[in-house]
């Protein structure tokens, strides 16, 4: 039996070129959704999940904070996928046959400029490696897809055109899951706590929460809020620090934090990737 990892999308999509970089060992197992791709870890399906939470143009990806508290899986890895994209046409196409590219509805932004100096219109798409797909089916030379050059390979289409992104930085950072967390130090550089909490419906309950962290001189990558079930009252924080539970500064950073908030969970420590510096 193969050992697989669990992915949102088809194959040929960018957390398809996420798992051939950091676990190039395991089979990709293509899911419809991410609770899905959650599903298959938790069921044995998969050994892991591939999991794309923020791009460098977008913001953080819609459920997934959401998602991960809930999940009963463990963040145990994280990396970073360069996000090239490029139109895919059918064999024969040119780049001025092209009226209409599909693309997931994240994508077709990132392009916005190369899509209007060559007067193609953006079509949505559930997935940028369903588009390569559904184009290379359909066989219309006008009709081109947005996706990466890994898809084009996968369903037989030709590159008219590479590295149409707007923004030359555009990057996704995934996280790899779990059913079992890994506290081993490793990795070249720090290691990573990631982490959610409530601070307590007190005045000033974030800013006294986040002073243990400061005065034991801890970096904080990351602080994002959102709303817990639809409510406007009850928020919840999404953390990142540089640092291990174990490490005596972040024990300490950590039980301060504890008196101000009505709940802490620790979603993984993993070893920074390189794609953070």
């Amino acid at each position: 039996m193969s050992r697989k990892i669990a992915i949102q999308g088809e194959l040929g999509s960018y957390s398809h070129e996420a798992c051939r970089s950091a676990r190039r060992d395991l089979e990709v197992l293509p899911c419809r959704t991410f609770e899905d791709a959650i599903a298959a870890v938790k069921s044995g399906e998969a050994e892991q999940a591939m999991l794309p939470v923020e791009n460098s143009t977008y913001g953080r990806v819609a459920d997934i904070h959401r998602l991960l508290p809930h999940s009963g899986l463990h963040i145990i890895d994280e990396a970073f996928v360069r996000v090239h994209i490029n139109v895919l046409g059918v064999p024969g196409a040119m780049l001025e046959d092209i009226r209409e590219a599909r693309s997931h509805l994240v994508l077709l932004p990132q392009c916005g400029t190369f899509l209007q100096e060559h007067g193609i219109t953006g079509r949505v798409s559930p997935d940028n490696a369903r588009a390569a797909r559904d184009v290379a089916e359909a066989g219309n030379k006008h009709v081109a897809a947005l996706a990466s050059e890994l898809a084009g390979e996968i369903y037989g289409l030709e590159v008219l055109a590479r590295h149409i992104e707007d923004n030359g930085d555009n990057t996704t950072r995934f996280v790899i899951m779990s059913p079992e967390p890994d506290y081993r130090r490793r990795g070249a550089h720090c290691m990573i706590t990631s982490f959610v909490f409530q601070v307590r419906n007190i005045p000033a309950a974030l800013y006294k929460a986040m002073g243990g962290f400061a005065t034991n001189g801890i970096n904080m990558t990351k602080l994002e809020s959102y709303m817990v079930d639809g409510s406007f009252t009850a928020t919840q924080f999404y953390a990142d620090i540089e640092g291990h539970p174990e490490d005596p500064n972040v024990q300490l950073a950590m039980d301060e934090l504890s008196y101000f908030t009505t709940n802490v969970e620790i979603l993984g420590v993993y070893p920074a990737n390189n794609g953070r510096f």
